[in-house]
């Protein structure tokens, strides 16, 4: 299979309702986020046109427009964070969520949002989400064993 991968950087701050630790406190992070995409070429020798999966120039817009400017310096917080928390609601960056925004509920969100605004015959086939340097979650497109 034939892959492209393109990286982007968000800042986002969030809090997790219910965490013991210090998570449970508003805090932020330096995101990173692989995006790997796919097409299928039926074993050619080489893809025709114009030689790409996806131009990586279409492949940022998508991401930009559709996650970038939606996650980017924002304060994401679970309506549950919110219920005992209601002075936060005057945060003109705060994006309020039905799921605590861990970085696993993020990439549930990057995937769907992302595979609505593919072209047709591109497929997600990867998400990595760094949430610190040395700490990520991962979305993998399952196979079918046979």
């Amino acid at each position: 299979m034939l892959m492209v991968t393109k990286i982007f950087q968000f800042e986002m701050a969030h809090a997790i309702y219910g965490y013991p630790g210090a998570c449970k406190n508003i805090h932020g992070h330096s995101y990173e986020l692989h995006v790997t995409v796919s097409a299928d070429y039926k074993k050619r020798s080489y893809i025709p046109d114009t030689g790409f999966i996806i131009d990586f120039k279409e492949l940022k817009k998508i991401v930009n427009t559709h996650i970038i400017q939606a996650l980017d310096h924002k304060l994401i917080l679970s309506k549950y964070y919110l219920s005992e928390n209601s002075s936060i609601y005057q945060q003109d960056n705060l994006v309020s969520w039905d799921s605590e925004p861990t970085a696993e509920n993020l990439l549930l969100y990057i995937h769907s949002v992302i595979c609505d605004n593919l072209p047709k015959g591109i497929s997600l086939v990867k998400l990595k989400l760094y949430e610190t340097k040395d700490s990520y979650a991962e979305w993998l497109v399952k196979r079918h064993i046979r």
